[in-house]
């Protein structure tokens, strides 16, 4: 299984981020399709592929805080492969290199996950589009 991430911008490859993000966000956890849909013209976005097949997407973007980093969703057919462990170690290899403040919005089953990376939980849980988050930020 050959895992590749990459960052962007045509709009093929966009349509298959959006694709993506529609299937679990949309499709899966019943976000509202008018939350899931916001900041896309700022934020840089990222599709990992399984053998040449879309598998995953991410996005991150710079907000008034710092750099936020968003939108993870892999396709259920391709979950615990590795494939959100890429997503995230190319977004923040990708962050500028003065990238200072860097936070998420992690939906509870997924805090593990950005741990590893040195997230840590900041103050309590919260309900995002329905869905249960902590806010994490970059341990520095």
């Amino acid at each position: 299984m050959l895992i590749k991430v990459s960052k962007v911008y045509q709009p093929a490859h966009l349509d298959e981020v959006f694709a993506i993000r529609r299937e679990v966000f949309v499709g899966e956890q019943n976000c509202p399709p008018e939350l899931e849909w916001e900041h896309e013209e700022e934020s840089n976005h990222f599709l990992a592929t399984v053998d040449g097949e879309p598998a995953g997407a991410s996005r991150w973007r710079k907000t008034d805080k710092g750099y936020k980093l968003e939108r993870f969703a892999v396709l259920g057919k391709y979950r615990n492969n590795g494939i959100g462990q890429a997503l995230v170690q190319a977004v923040l290899n990708d962050l500028p290199a003065d990238a200072n403040y860097i936070y998420l919005h992690a939906q509870i089953y997924a805090v593990t996950l950005y741990q590893r990376f040195g997230f840590e939980k900041t103050g309590p849980e919260f309900e995002e589009a329905g869905i249960r988050h902590y806010k994490m930020v970059l341990a520095r």
